[in-house]
């Protein structure tokens, strides 16, 4: 087992200018060290490596609740995609992450630390043709707290979507599902 290069990123809570498209063409080529650490550095040496010796590589991205895990993984995959100069450059980390809002209603719930906690993982495979260029993703999700749906603790929600589609209940195309508002449903939607 070969462990690579760590990086800590922590979610400063502001925006910070530091992931531009000048920042990404600073990082591209350059070798890992050469450089201040950056989710860039990180990123440019898997891709290095993985042109390099042709074999698949994996940047896991791991923090607590709120620091920026889904950020850094779309920092990620924009700068694949600019420095792969991938025809498909039409934002892939915008395609890619288009199921977001959907996989976050039915993966996310308060919680007394986050109001928009995570409670799944991801995992995301982006794909590469032979010239390295992006030619595709696929994004499996796994949802980790199952127990949510029928327990909350003290201060803590259900997942969002269960709250999304009480607020819906009056639409005519949810009418058949008999939902009614959450504070009139049982412990599941409080």
């Amino acid at each position: 087992l070969v462990v690579g290069i760590i990086l800590v990123a922590i979610n400063p809570y502001k925006q910070v200018p530091i992931y531009g498209d000048a920042i990404i063409h600073a990082y591209s080529g350059q070798n890992m060290g050469d450089m201040d650490p950056h989710i860039f550095a990180v990123a440019e040496e898997a891709y290095k490596q993985m042109a390099r010796n042709n074999k698949n590589q994996s940047i896991i991205v791991s923090g607590e609740s709120g620091a920026g895990k889904t950020v850094s993984a779309r920092y990620t995959m924009r700068y694949f995609a600019t420095v792969s100069k991938s025809s498909s450059n039409a934002h892939v980390e915008d395609k890619v992450l288009a199921s977001n809002p959907i996989t976050e209603a039915v993966g996310n719930a308060k919680t007394t630390r986050n109001d928009n906690s995570s409670r799944f993982g991801k995992y995301t495979e982006i794909s590469f043709d032979q010239s390295y260029q992006i030619i595709g993703a696929n994004m499996r999700t796994y949802l980790l707290e199952k127990s949510r749906v029928v327990f909350q603790s003290e201060n803590e929600r259900n997942y969002h979507i269960f709250y999304q589609l009480c607020a819906s209940a009056m639409q005519p195309e949810y009418k058949h599902l008999k939902l009614g508002r959450s504070q009139e449903n049982n412990l599941l939607f409080t």
